[in-house]
């Protein structure tokens, strides 16, 4: 332990532990900017800095652990000297940046905005002089990049270098020219990007942001023509409260069906019907290959970034994505089918958008066979971030809005699609239907498999099936997808299924969730939270295995015929090819 002083009062605190944490720790905090933790810590910013005894200068209290020969010592964390500092770094990013802060998608949650709010820096106090102005790059589908905005803060650059193990962004040029872009000034669409949104959350300012398709959905609401659908992903209502003041971790499915329902869409359904089809389609699929000398490991194909990642980073493993579409892309397939033959309405007439945590998504609807009625299955995809603009814009008070449910045939999933947005929950749903195809056991058999919950970046697990040996493997975040992948193709792990999810955690903490200032990212364990609303809702469901749901059942009597059938390869299932990007 080390015994320090912080503003003049006496703490002990462990060796080792930066001043910020200390501070935290004891009830001070500490502004930031450029610190994520365990990723960036790089003192870059300067706006941490205090004032240390002994010190001939301002420290950054980040990067600064403190040890033996701190004994003693007092830090200043708002004296004259440290405000001032924080004021004039503030005063210079000002001086570089575009402030036209009214049309900015982070107008109101940009840290910046906060902390110049906070140390009293406006429009009209910072310093003039020579700026900087870069292209707007929007060559992406997902999103855009404006470093006009950019305070060269690099959280972006170490979440996707440290979280996604990719590093498509870095800085280029030195000193007042320097800028976050891609290697020798490439668009972000010409590089090996797999649109996973990391960086637009790790961002703290609108430099990064997805691009905003709620136009395209209000033209189509307000077009009486269209008939227009939406569905919604389990990830969101474990998100979607925080941006209306619920505390993390509460679930608003109710409101969430109320709310849409109320921007005027014509059928509101749920994407854990999708879910659940997939887990009747991968549980076939997984067994006809154990049974029949398929190629295994077989590997999960919800997550879109993923199939990105794994197109263009390792092609040798294509063989091994299980063909199933994702749930977004089944919902929207059996939409402009079943349901649009059900209630006599051409295909071409609807108009299908999902509200998804994932910018992925943006890409995943223009994928080649995609598109089971002959158009696409899915045609505007809009992020939770963009549900609450379209919510606000249309003035409902979220908070008092009812509790409803959604539409049926698509209507309440089963438990096992609820936790689709937890990394570990597809494998856990996919073995409950494992299980009873391959045992036959009763409906009140055990159906929670812990091993592969939780956060953890890779997690394994054995089950004994039916006296057969199931080895599973559960990743989350690429730069885990590739070390647990090249295990495997180096015959270090021996797996019969893995599930992958592009970002870490799972969906729950997609690139296109409501974003929380680093503040709480860094000593708020985000995908924990937001998980634990999604357990609850499958511990609470009457049905929490897919096979047993009703909808389920009805879509397959009538429509599928049974997994595997013909007609579900022609709606549900998909193909995949080496991205032209592939390394």
């Amino acid at each position: 332990m080390v015994n320090i002083k912080i503003n003049g009062i006496e703490y002990s605190v462990e060796e080792g532990t930066t001043i910020l944490e200390a501070c935290r720790q004891n009830g001070i905090r500490i502004p930031t900017l450029c610190w994520l933790k365990d990723i960036n810590a790089i003192g870059a910013c300067r706006i941490c800095v205090v004032e240390m005894s002994g010190a001939r200068s301002l420290t950054a209290a980040c990067v600064y652990p403190l040890s033996k020969f701190d004994e003693g010592k007092n830090i200043l964390t708002h004296s004259p000297a440290v405000l001032e500092s924080r004021k004039m770094t503030l005063q210079l990013l000002l001086s570089n940046h575009n402030m036209d802060c009214l049309a900015c998608a982070r107008s109101g949650n940009c840290e910046l905005q906060a902390l110049c709010k906070e140390l009293g820096v406006d429009d009209s106090s910072y310093f003039e002089g020579a700026k900087n102005e870069f292209d707007i790059d929007t060559s992406s589908k997902h999103m855009y990049r404006d470093d006009n905005k950019c305070i060269n803060c690099r959280r972006c650059v170490a979440a996707c270098e440290k979280y996604q193990g990719i590093g498509v962004i870095g800085a280029n040029e030195r000193g007042f020219k320097t800028e976050i872009s891609c290697a020798f000034g490439m668009d972000l669409a010409n590089t090996a990007c797999v649109s996973c949104g990391q960086c637009i959350t790790a961002c703290p300012t609108g430099a990064l942001s997805e691009k905003d398709d709620t136009d395209k959905v209000w033209e189509a609401l307000a077009d009486p023509e269209k008939v227009v659908v939406v569905q919604t992903a389990p990830a969101v209502r474990a998100s979607l409260g925080e941006a209306f003041g619920y505390p993390m971790g509460t679930h608003v499915e109710g409101k969430l069906a109320a709310s849409l329902r109320r921007l005027g869409f014509n059928a509101v359904f749920d994407t854990d019907f999708g879910a659940d089809l997939t887990i009747m389609e991968e549980a076939n699929e997984f067994i006809d290959r154990v049974k029949n000398g398929g190629v295994l490991p077989m590997i999960t194909s919800c997550s879109p970034g993923w199939i990105r990642y794994c197109e263009a980073y390792f092609p040798e493993f294509l063989p091994n994505l299980s063909s199933c579409k994702s749930p977004q892309q089944m919902a929207g397939a059996i939409i402009k089918t079943y349901w649009a033959k059900k209630n006599n309405i051409d295909p071409k007439n609807i108009v299908s958008v999902s509200v998804m945590p994932c910018t992925a998504k943006k890409f995943e609807i223009g994928r080649e066979d995609q598109s089971a009625a002959g158009v696409p299955d899915v045609d505007i995809s809009i992020t939770t971030r963009e549900l609450v603009k379209m919510i606000n814009k249309a003035g409902l008070r979220f908070n008092d809005l009812p509790d409803e449910k959604f539409d049926s045939p698509l209507s309440e999933g089963s438990g096992a699609a609820i936790i689709f947005g937890a990394t570990g929950g597809v494998m856990e749903a996919a073995l409950r239907t494992a299980v009873w195809k391959l045992t036959g056991e009763a409906p009140d058999s055990p159906v929670e498999f812990n091993e592969v919950r939780g956060v953890e970046g890779i997690k394994f697990a054995e089950y004994n099936v039916g006296g057969t040996a199931v080895k599973v493997a559960v990743v989350s975040g690429l730069a885990n997808a590739k070390k647990l992948l090249t295990q495997v193709k180096n015959g270090e792990v021996d797996v019969q299924f893995i599930e992958v999810m592009a970002c870490p955690g799972g969906c729950v903490n997609g690139g296109g969730q409501v974003i929380q200032p680093a503040e709480v990212r860094n000593f708020v364990d985000i995908r924990a939270e937001r998980a634990k609303a999604l357990y609850s809702l499958d511990s609470a469901r009457a049905v929490r295995k897919s096979h047993e749901s009703p909808d389920i059942k009805e879509v397959y009597e009538n429509f599928l015929g049974e997994p595997g059938s013909h007609i579900a390869h022609e709606v549900l299932h998909t193909s995949y090819k080496p991205s032209s990007l592939s390394k």
